[in-house]
């Protein structure tokens, strides 16, 4: 395995120190802040947070095999113990360590939806081009940003970043940690509203990533986007090249004969450097859309295009995020959108059941977090939506009741103050058939009505 972390690139990179000169060699193929998921050869990091301390685990980590351990707590006197002032600040000096020494492609994605999925696309498109490396999960904030760039091989060809945010401020210094040569932008919309105050100061703060760029570096945004001249005016500030997508003329990514089906869409594609047919294996247009964000973002990264299309073929939507099951006894299909929610992606999931049901369409929806005053009109607004793609309506949680609340007799099917009451309600109401949609915030914990259809025999693939 490829060797990240040296002693003397750890001390350097953290201003640490080994307790020996260096009698003890430190060679770590990995960087861990979790010792449950800990591989041996992993540089154990000690965070501390409100709820968790590290430290407390430095004995496991050690005994799994640890490369080394960063700490700034006293925990013995193990010689692969690196001793630093802070270790957030250390592994944030890992981060930068790391960028610094990487000379491939480095690639930033953030938006208010879709930023993980086309995250996702673009490391699958690019993997196929070159060594890859990425953010796992959604490892978007104060400490994923850094741990995905403390891990990251100097032999790698591209790097994908995703960069999220809840309050103004958080995106700058991460952007400036990770220094893109390409800035992607997913979408501009009503996630975190309540926090922000207003869609133009969501905006504002997404278009700090395109301060990041390099000059000569390129940002990659929807040609509709809202805040438009936010993006405009930060990448003239830094002289990056602003490509828009869209469907019209005047796009540097123009896509046209985009083609819906149940298990994805296909579209023709032109691109500054490239022209010709793509295909995303993930339903519904706002997919296809992300697949194009990708897809121009590989263009303007150098990528080869013939195998950046060939790898965006082999991109499944993660957990939570659209993947499509077969569920009791394959009688029903769970479309899973549990994992998080707002105003425009529960239009999007609302949308998808209605392009992938064949039968009944279920929509199970959990409230929409984080939009403070703006709460009781979110989720009104989404009575339009609703009456188009669902044929019965389950809802949790008191915003949601103010949708369900507005639905017609005939939609209503049950409401419940959380998740966990609501799930058996839903499974009970399930036949034969039907196709059920689950969607809302992670704090609104849909993942027991997912876990409530799946304890069955449930099978992951197509519906």
């Amino acid at each position: 395995m490829t060797v990240l972390w040296s002693r003397a690139d750890l001390e350097a990179a953290t201003s640490g120190r080994f307790p020996s000169s260096g009698d003890v060699v430190i060679a770590g193929t990995g960087v861990s802040i979790d010792t449950r998921t800990l591989q041996p050869g992993d540089v154990f990091i000690a965070l501390k947070g409100e709820n968790s301390n590290g430290h407390a685990h430095v004995a496991t980590a050690l005994a799994a095999d640890a490369a080394a351990v960063v700490a700034h707590e006293p925990c013995g006197d193990d010689p692969r113990i690196l001793m630093v002032g802070d270790t957030l600040a250390a592994m944030q000096g890992m981060a930068r360590f790391a960028r610094a020494r990487f000379t491939g492609r480095m690639l930033a994605v953030t938006g208010s939806v879709g930023k993980t999925s086309v995250k996702d696309m673009l490391k699958a498109a690019l993997n196929a081009c070159g060594p890859t490396h990425g953010a796992v999960a959604s490892y978007n904030n104060h400490w994923g940003v850094p741990l995905t760039l403390a891990r990251l091989p100097a032999t790698a060809a591209y790097c994908v970043c995703e960069i999220g945010m809840n309050h103004a401020g958080e995106i700058a210094p991460l952007a400036a940690m990770v220094r893109p040569d390409v800035a992607v932008v997913t979408t501009v919309a009503a996630s975190h509203l309540g926090l922000m105050g207003s869609i133009d100061a969501i905006a504002h703060e997404k278009a700090e990533l395109l301060l990041a760029l390099p000059a000569g570096g390129t940002a990659v945004i929807p040609a509709g986007i809202t805040g438009h001249d936010h993006f405009e005016r930060n990448a003239g500030q830094k002289g990056a090249t602003l490509w828009r997508v869209g469907t019209t003329p005047d796009c540097a990514a123009r896509a046209h004969d985009v083609a819906q089906d149940a298990h994805g869409s296909t579209f023709s594609l032109t691109l500054p450097d490239w022209q010709g047919v793509a295909r995303v294996n993930a339903p519904g247009r706002h997919m296809a859309d992300n697949a194009m964000l990708a897809l121009a973002a590989a263009d303007a990264a150098g990528a080869d295009m013939n195998l950046a299309v060939a790898g965006l073929a082999t991109f499944r939507p993660g957990a939570g995020r659209g993947a499509i099951a077969k569920v009791m006894h394959d009688n029903v299909a769970l479309l899973d959108e549990s994992y998080n929610a707002s105003p425009a992606s529960v239009r999007a999931a609302l949308d998808l059941l209605g392009l992938v049901a064949t039968g009944r369409r279920i929509a199970v929806l959990g409230d929409m977090l984080e939009l403070g005053a703006f709460a009781r009109h979110e989720h009104a607004s989404l009575l339009p939506a609703v009456r188009a793609n669902a044929d019965a309506v389950f809802c949790c949680g008191p915003n949601m009741k103010i949708l369900f609340d507005s639905l017609p007799p005939a939609l209503r099917g049950a409401w419940t103050p959380d998740s966990t009451t609501l799930a058996p309600l839903v499974r009970a109401a399930l036949r034969a058939g039907d196709t059920v949609m689950v969607k809302g915030s992670l704090g609104s914990r849909m993942r027991h009505v997912v876990a409530a259809l799946r304890e069955d025999d449930a099978r992951v693939g197509p519906a």
